[in-house]
This record gives C-alpha cells, structure tokens and sequence, in this order.
C-alpha cells in the first residue's frame, strides 16, 4: 500500500510533463493564446518546479516527508482544478506555476520516502525500479490521456481530470505512508535555500528562452554567467554552513556525481525525443494528436520493463555495467534513427527503435537513480531525491532547448535551398517557422489554384523537417555516446561502505541501517 501510494504520486507530478503540449492547438483557438503565451504555459510548471525541487526537498527532511507531499498533492489537485476554469492565458499560465510549486513538494518526498521504507539494497533497488517505471510511462503517456480527452471534450477536461487522481493520492498517502523525516535537529539552512533556488530559476529561464534569442546572445551569456556565480556562491555557503542543506562534498563521490550525469544525460535524449517525435507523428505522418500518442506506447513499455529489470541488474552486474549499456542503446537507437528516417519509414520499424531506446532509458536512469540514493544518508534523503530530480528537470529542458535549436537550425537552412523560387516571399517567411506551418502555406496555396507549387513547397518542407530530425538525431546520440563513455571510465561497478552523514550524530538511522516504525507508526 505504500508503495501503491508513493507510486501514484509520482505518476501524477510526471504525467503533467507532458500532458499540456497536446492541448496548445485548442488553447490557440479558444484563449487566443499567442505562441510565447503558449510557451510559457508549458515551461511556468517546469521553471517553478526546478527553481523549488532543492527547497522542498530539504525542506521535507526537517519538517516531515509525509506532510509536504500531502501538501503538495493538495497544492497540484487544487492548482489543477482552477486550470480548468481560467478564461485567459495569463490566468492559467499562473495556474500552472502553482502547479509546479505543488510538483516540487511532492517529487522529492515520493523518491525519499520509498528509500527510507525499502532500506535493504535489493528491496530499495526494485522499489526504485518501480518508481522509474512509472515516471517514464507517465511523461509517454501525457500526449495518449490528452489525445483521449482532447477527442470528446474541451482543453479544460485534461486540468480536471488531474484532481481526482490527486485527491487519490492524497488518500492513500494519508492512510499507508508512515511519517518520516531527518532525525538531526539542525538550523534551517536559508542562505543555502535562497541561492539554490535563484540558481536554479535563472538557469533553467536562460536554458528556456536560449532558442528565442540565440545560444550565443548577450542575455543568454549573462544568464549563464550569473547562473554559474550563483552556483559558486551556494557551494561556498554549503561548504561554510555547520548545517547545509546539500554536503556539496558528496558530489566528490563518482558515485553520486557520475550517477547523476547519466540521469542528465538519458533526460536531455528522452525530452528531445518526444519533442521530435511527436511533431513527427503529426505533421509528417498526419496523426491525429491520440494515434501519435498511442504509438508511443512501445517506448513507455520498454521504459517500465528496462527500469525494472535495470536496477536489479545493477545489483547483480554492477551498476557502471548496466548504466553504460542503457546509454549505449539510446546512442545506437539515434544513429539508427539518423540512418533510416523517412516519411514512408514502416511504423514496424519504428516501433522496434523506440523499444530499443526505451529499454536503453529504463536501463539507465532507475539504476543511476538507485546509485544516487544509496550515497546519501536516510537523513537527507528528501535533498538527495532533489538532486535526482533537478538533473531529471535540467537533462530535459536542456534537451527540447538545444535539439529544438538544433533541429530548428538545419530546418530553415535546408529550406531555404529547396524552397522553389516562385513561392512568394510572404509565403516563404511563413513555411520557415515551422513544419506545421509550411504545410499550412502549402495548403494556401493549393486553394488559391497553384497545385504544383503547393506540392513542391509541402515536399521541400517535409525534406526539410526530415533533414532537422535527422541532425538532431545525431547531437543526440552523440551525447548519449559521450555519456556512456563518462560512465564507463567514472562510475563506480558497486557501492562502496554506507555513506555517514557528518551531520547523523545521534543515534538514527543512518547507523542502525534498517528503519524502524514506532508504535504510532512514524517512520524513524
């Protein structure tokens, strides 16, 4: 029952990922949502979520794991409701940032509940499985309930329907879970609070609005340069403070550091691969927003059993082993993706592919998540599960930032060299915005009586879009080659002796290695 409760929590913050983007068509049309504003409804959830996931997390071990994710449950259930019911984009742009406030409260408390009930290694690691399955299955599945949804009733349906999932969840958190939180009483650390959270806004707004400006801009620089300041000023606090937050010195331990370089890493090719994928399914394909998401369902499986199977492997085998196979697999999957796209590629073939990158997926980041946490002491688990959770939310707005661009790049370039020249210049500016949009002008143009043209643009756009996908597709696999190469030589095959926090004075769990229910249940 904990583990069913834990689960579904999980399920929920994840599913949000991704449900949203299917709706963007029906919020043009009926809030008249500009694209920024569309935009923006997308990345306020995942700005708030990264700028506060340290917070929380380190705010869960002081004050009690078990309240803050009943509080966030009741913040998202809530957030989500009052989406529904929003009349303008600015209303439920704010809507979605609370929603990502009550996502970073409740994320990192799933993760550090689970490895404070499930102590033992083999049982942590399958538990750990289980959470990594069904986050990848929830952000597969987001574009499959919002294309179901989307199919009998309006865009708010997908807000409603978040709320009795939430208010579930909350239930049996409320009913199973034991409480839990750290057993040191320290001062709050606010000076480590504030920074990580600056921090973390500031780069993951620069990474967002990087593609809008340019990589290479001043405002981009000046993001990542202040980025960068903040984060030496929050490692110099941590390594001052009697109490941190986050012991920065754990980042010393390949173990963790490595560990979370791969998360990273299978984060930025699983985000970019939606990204592209999805568009396509749609626009090259001519899937309706449900059969895309339907045809996705391969990864999500793959993802469940590689995630499952993974950490128990890692046990067995080793985790550096394991790790670096599941990143090996995402980089072949990529060249092999590169090496067959086409518009006529059989969904046979494709269905195979996203298999392999979905195993590749499960293999990597339930066992480096595993590793992550088996490093950290049971005291700081709710930062430890944040640290996790961050690299998950900077690996995937890393990837649709940098694979959008690069995809968006090689795009306009190669449509500006296949673009018939008796296209109207008007016509062309369009077609360079996007795939979507090219098609659209080539419809135009098919109704104003100009058929041939009509065609040779919408072939020259699709050549276009197929050449994107396929650099992206490269950058892709190149970083998850590179990664592979980085956990093979870096991380460690098994753990080393548990972890002592400097911190764990007092007779707690981190030295007798086993949790321990009170006879009111509370979790010690």
């Amino acid at each position: 029952m904990i583990l069913a409760a834990l689960l579904l929590a999980s399920f929920l913050v994840n599913l949000d990922t991704t449900l949203v983007n299917v709706a963007l068509p029906d919020l043009t049309r009926e809030l008249h949502a500009t694209t920024t504003q569309l935009q923006w409804v997308v990345d306020a959830y995942n700005l708030v979520f990264a700028a506060l996931i340290l917070t929380f997390g380190s705010l869960s071990d002081r004050f009690g794991r078990k309240g803050m994710l009943l509080a966030g449950l009741a913040v998202v259930g809530s957030a989500s409701l009052a989406g529904a019911f929003t009349t303008s984009p600015a209303q439920l742009i704010a809507a979605r940032a609370v929603m990502g406030l009550g996502a970073a409260m409740t994320f990192p408390a799933t993760l550090s509940l689970l490895t404070n009930v499930f102590t033992e290694r083999r049982e942590r690691a399958a538990a750990i499985g289980l959470w990594g399955a069904i986050a990848g299955v929830a952000i597969a599945m987001g574009p499959i309930v919002g294309g179901f949804l989307l199919q009998d009733f309006s865009w708010g349906s997908i807000f409603v329907a978040m709320a009795p999932v939430a208010a579930l969840a909350l239930v049996g958190v409320a009913v199973a879970v034991p409480a839990s939180k750290s057993q040191v009483a320290a001062r709050l650390d606010v000076p480590g609070l504030v920074l990580s959270s600056a921090m973390m806004a500031l780069l993951v707004f620069t990474i967002i609005e990087a593609p809008a400006y340019g990589w290479t801009a001043g405002r981009s620089l000046a993001g990542f340069a202040v980025s960068a300041v903040l984060l030496a000023a929050f490692i110099a606090a941590e390594r001052r403070s009697p109490h941190p937050m986050l012991d920065v010195r754990l980042f010393r331990n390949p173990r963790f550091s490595a560990a979370s370089a791969a998360v990273t890493v299978s984060f930025f090719t699983l985000l970019g691969f939606i990204f592209l994928i999805t568009q396509y399914f749609q626009f090259v394909r001519g899937y309706s927003a449900l059969s895309a998401g339907v045809r996705l369902l391969p990864v999500a499986l793959a993802v469940a059993i590689g995630s499952v199977a993974g950490t128990q492997l890692a046990v067995r085998a080793g985790t550096r082993l394991i790790v670096t196979i599941g990143l090996v697999a995402m980089a072949v999957f990529y060249g092999w993706v590169a090496a067959t796209t086409s518009a006529t590629l059989s969904y046979s073939v494709i269905a195979v592919q996203m298999v392999l990158y979905g195993l590749g997926l499960g293999l990597t980041s339930a066992p480096a998540t595993e590793a992550i946490m088996g490093v950290v002491s049971r005291n700081r688990a709710g930062v430890g599960s944040a640290v996790n959770d961050a690299t998950r939310l900077i690996g995937g707005t890393l990837g649709v930032a940098v694979l959008g661009s690069v995809y968006a790049s090689a795009y306009g370039s190669r449509l500006t060299v296949t673009t018939p020249p008796k296209v109207p210049g008007q016509v062309t500016a369009l077609a360079h915005q996007s795939v979507g949009a090219a098609y659209a002008a080539a419809g135009g143009l098919v109704r104003l009586g100009r058929p041939g043209l009509g065609s040779a643009l919408r072939l020259a756009s699709t050549n276009a879009f197929l050449h994107g996908l396929t650099i992206g597709a490269l950058v892709a696999g190149g970083v998850a080659a590179a990664g592979a190469i980085l956990t093979a030589v870096f991380l460690p095959a098994q753990p080393a002796e548990p972890v002592r926090d400097p911190a764990d004075t007092a007779g707690d769990e981190t030295e007798t290695g086993r949790s321990e229910l009170t006879p009111k249940g509370s979790l010690r």
